[in-house]
């Protein structure tokens, strides 16, 4: 199965999407399944990976309703509140429903770089890996060294992280993020979503903008650890659905790497669809 590892719909009217505001002009109505259909078919995408984009446990049970919906929804990567002394109790009761694959709380968004090494925050995590789900890790490159340790308090634990980090690609900072990603890379349950680069990118990208990441990416992680997904529709700020594809089929090619893997296999193994 060829599979979208990443990607997101949202309702305004729910209203509890707080980064998401009229100035965002190209985001802001609603994103919904009917929407990105005609997408996966051009593309041959058989299903996605439907990932939060609202900090509520109301997001979760959204998200959840509509893979009960959609056949093209494989699993959801939800929300829990990492702090609650309630979490381990709610991640429990969230992970019986069978299309819940991950958990994923908004770390790029918390301000204090540290929170993710909390006695709270490891106790939640305890409870995902007894639950098999995925941690989702929406990190920056200064959250890479924290996200080190964490992983290696937690070794059993599957970490999924999320676009590559989030290099610096606008301002070419390439070093310092390829050192801190290359602590992962003997780490075989730490992998990397090849996603949301495009936006971290001058709006007029090119492909070879994108390359020596993709580049670090792969030479970190190998084959079997890199996921494909779309971010969409947030990857509408700065690209096509199409020209992201076509992009990732290009290098893909290039460097003879597997395509059947990176579309789609490691997403279903890693996630367990």
């Amino acid at each position: 199965m060829r599979i979208d590892a990443h990607q997101h719909f949202w309702r305004l009217e729910r209203n509890d999407y707080a980064w998401l505001t009229p100035e965002l002009t190209e985001l802001y109505k609603d994103f919904e399944p009917e929407d990105l259909l005609p997408l996966l078919n051009k593309h041959n995408i058989d299903g996605t990976v439907l990932v939060q984009a609202a900090p509520t446990e109301a997001e979760t049970w959204f998200l959840l309703k509509l893979s009960e919906q959609y056949d093209c929804i494989k699993g959801v990567v939800g929300w829990v509140n990492f702090d609650d002394d309630n979490a381990s109790k709610r991640i429990a009761e969230c992970s019986k429903h069978p299309q819940l694959v991950g958990i994923r709380p908004m770390i790029q968004d918390i301000e204090n770089v540290d929170w993710m090494l909390s006695p709270t925050v490891a106790r939640t995590l305890h409870s995902l890996s007894q639950c098999q789900l995925v941690f989702d890790a929406l990190v920056k490159p200064q959250h890479l060294k924290n996200l080190k340790r964490l992983v290696d308090q937690h070794p059993n634990l599957k970490v999924v992280i999320n676009h590559g980090a989030k290099p610096n690609i606008r301002e070419n900072e390439l070093h310092q993020w390829r050192l801190d990603l290359k602590e992962f890379q003997d780490l075989p349950n730490v992998s990397c979503k090849l996603s949301g680069l495009v936006t971290e990118a001058n709006s007029d990208w090119q492909a070879k903008d994108l390359f020596p990441y993709i580049d670090t990416i792969f030479d970190v992680f190998g084959e079997q650890r890199v996921l494909w997904g779309s971010d969409w529709p947030v990857s509408l700020l700065a690209s096509s659905y199409t020209k992201w594809v076509d992009t990732v089929n290009l290098y893909l090619t290039h460097n003879n790497i597997s395509k059947e893997s990176v579309f789609g296999n490691n997403a279903m193994r890693i996630y367990n669809l």
